[in-house]
């Protein structure tokens, strides 16, 4: 991976896990109506999800990558026109789903961890979208365990680190984003940024 792909994919990624999400919503709820050391439990279980379905993802492309060598083509094509479409939903999109059956005060840090984990699992979609977003970034085909170790650490750290903001700053978010509307913002940002990783895939095909 070159130092240009590396820096893009921790923006996109930065981006997205600052997106108002459900597992956002869950990270400021149990933070700010618990504690944040709740937020912070929720936080983790979050990141290990994302690690298992970034993990999975890989894996998936790698065994598609050698088992239809050259075809390899129309599938980053596809990941591209998917990334298109879902950032242009974003765009589109008017509002945000910020419920989250989880996201209720009962059980203390296991039960945050659980909650954060299962969110993350839960959203079938994600694979799909890990799936479509690192053939823009990482040409799979030659991956090694370098690349594989640094996009581990990318989601660690951007995932963890955006929201670990979220979870101690919670009180100061649910503020904000009820008077500035910042989701919004946050959405368009995001689905732009979707659009462009999906423009750039197809012409690198």
């Amino acid at each position: 991976m070159s130092f240009f792909d590396i820096s893009a994919l921790v923006i996109v990624m930065i981006t997205l896990a600052a997106m108002p999400s459900t597992s956002v919503a869950l990270v400021v709820i149990r933070s700010a109506t618990m504690n944040p050391t709740n937020g912070v439990a929720v936080s983790m279980g979050i990141v290990l999800g994302d690690l298992i379905l970034v993990g999975l993802a890989i894996l998936g492309l790698t065994v598609l990558s050698e088992l239809i060598g050259g075809f390899f083509l129309a599938v980053k094509i596809a990941a591209g026109m998917y990334l298109i479409w879902f950032g242009t939903n974003l765009i589109r999109s008017r509002t945000i789903n910020l419920t989250c059956k989880y996201s209720g005060t009962g059980g203390g840090l296991s039960a945050s961890f659980l909650a954060g984990l299962f969110v993350t699992l839960g959203d079938v979609k994600a694979i799909v979208f890990y799936a479509s977003l690192f053939p823009a970034f990482v040409d799979i085909s030659a991956l090694t365990l370098p690349d594989i170790a640094i996009i581990l650490l990318i989601t660690v750290a951007a995932v963890g680190g955006v929201k670990l903001v979220y979870a101690f700053a919670a009180t100061k978010v649910m503020a904000i984003g009820r008077e500035f509307g910042v989701g919004n913002k946050a959405r368009l940002a995001s689905g732009a940024l979707m659009v462009g990783a999906g423009t750039y895939l197809i012409a690198r095909a």
